[in-house]
């Protein structure tokens, strides 16, 4: 917390003091950056040090977990639900507690800004999500919102003002659940006319269309409101995303900080099988035409294909598996694949992408079911992490005396949209 804390001072350039070891450090980094000496006075007198309060923000996130679909300790917290108003709500009321200027824009995208001493100045953004996939984690995302409101208290609390504009978003619908699209609310923000094009006839599985849920949670969106969502790419002067890690790498080195250089490529595809139904004891197995056993044979096709790529930044998930219809004495009659590429190689993803297609249409030639849908939903490139921001993060760990850890990231957020507006990196921790 304190890396990305300093990291914040670093770009916003701040204009008072603190006291104390690190402190001193904060100090000297601070002046170097801002351009002008520090102060010991606060409001009120002495400024005090940067202190994070670690049970305030633990309580915040436990508060925000019990707005869950799903019982304790999991969360679930779909886009436009009920438990998804009220934690945006939530939000909202602790930006206003801060004293944080609040917008939200035609999908829900929430901001907070601390306004500078220079607010002509780019602003410095910061933050994540709090939408949650069924039965997730309470830390997803969740921190790097939270984190972020109570890194702009603590520096409140120690009678800081930002040069630069300091600005929390809460993005809408990182999490694909929905409407199976990931990062819905930084897409549009960076611009995306296909997501626009795309939201316009959007439904969910219930048939419920993406402009309806956005109406149910008090969001009524023209469509060409969408369009309104759309951020200029010099917008931001910096964005810092603060996340989980989501994977095993730090916790076994013992390292406390992951600083992201890139995040890998992703890409999502949908894929439906059309076969015929019969009763699972009166059709021999000659004359079946399983739309099951294409899918599970599409399945092992995708990871073999990844592990032919020869390189251990390529993976593929098939994620979502449905059958219909779904019994156990009955041959399945469609099938309903969904399936995660990623690479940090962009060229190596698509190749595997390809190869995965040539499959589907040879196993649904090969068992004599229909191929109905081969459909990729996303095919992202890859984002860089900004050197300047980079430079920053490596900075304010190495005067905090903290061992870090340059990363790739194959997991994504909505830093990677965020890098298509303005100068990224992100933390893990």
């Amino acid at each position: 917390m304190l890396p990305f804390l300093l990291s914040l001072l670093l770009l916003t350039g701040a204009a008072a003091g603190v006291q104390g070891h690190d402190d001193a450090a904060a100090r000297r980094t601070m002046e170097e950056f801002a351009g002008f000496p520090a102060s010991d006075d606060g409001e009120g007198g002495r400024a005090s040090p940067l202190r994070v309060d670690s049970e305030s923000l633990q309580r915040q996130i436990d508060e925000l977990a019990s707005f869950s679909d799903s019982p304790a300790p999991s969360v679930t917290r779909v886009l436009y639900s009920d438990k998804d108003v009220q934690a945006r709500r939530y939000i909202k009321g602790i930006m206003k507690q801060l004293g944080l200027s609040v917008r939200e824009d035609a999908v829900g995208n929430i901001f907070g800004r601390w306004v500078g001493s220079e607010a002509e100045l780019g602003a410095v953004a910061t933050g994540s999500h709090v939408d949650a996939i069924p039965f997730s984690g309470k830390y997803d995302g969740v921190v790097g919102v939270l984190g972020a409101l109570e890194a702009i208290s603590v520096l409140q609390r120690s009678g800081f003002q930002p040069k630069r504009s300091l600005e929390v978003i809460m993005f809408t619908s990182e999490e694909p659940t929905r409407f199976g699209i990931s990062c819905l609310g930084s897409r549009l923000m960076a611009g995306s006319e296909e997501l626009v094009r795309s939201l316009k006839r959007t439904v969910d599985n219930h048939n419920v269309s993406f402009v309806d849920a956005a109406d149910s949670a008090g969001y009524k969106i023209h469509p060409d409101d969408l369009h309104n969502v759309f951020l200029n790419q010099d917008a931001y002067f910096a964005f810092i995303e603060l996340h989980i890690e989501q994977g095993p790498i730090l916790e076994k080195e013992g390292i406390p900080i992951g600083i992201v250089t890139a995040i890998a490529a992703p890409a999502s595809i949908k894929v439906e099988f059309e076969g015929n139904g019969g009763h699972a004891g009166a059709v021999l197995m000659p004359a079946r035409n399983d739309a099951g056993l294409a899918a599970a044979e599409l399945a092992l096709a995708v990871e073999k294909y990844v592990l032919e790529s020869g390189s251990i930044d390529t993976v593929g998930t098939v994620g979502i598996l449905q059958l219909h219809p779904g019994a156990i004495n009955s041959i399945p009659s469609k099938s309903h694949l969904e399936i995660d590429v990623r690479d940090i190689d962009e060229k190596r993803r698509n190749y595997v992408i390809e190869k995965v297609h040539k499959s589907a249409i040879d196993i649904s030639k090969i068992r004599g079911v229909e191929l109905s849908e081969f459909k990729i939903i996303n095919q992202d490139p890859p984002a860089l992490s900004d050197k300047s921001v980079i430079n920053a993060m490596e900075f304010a760990a190495k005067q905090l005396g903290l061992e870090y850890k340059l990363m790739i990231s194959r997991a994504y957020h909505d830093s990677l949209f965020m890098a298509r507006i303005s100068p990224m990196v992100y933390a893990i921790c």
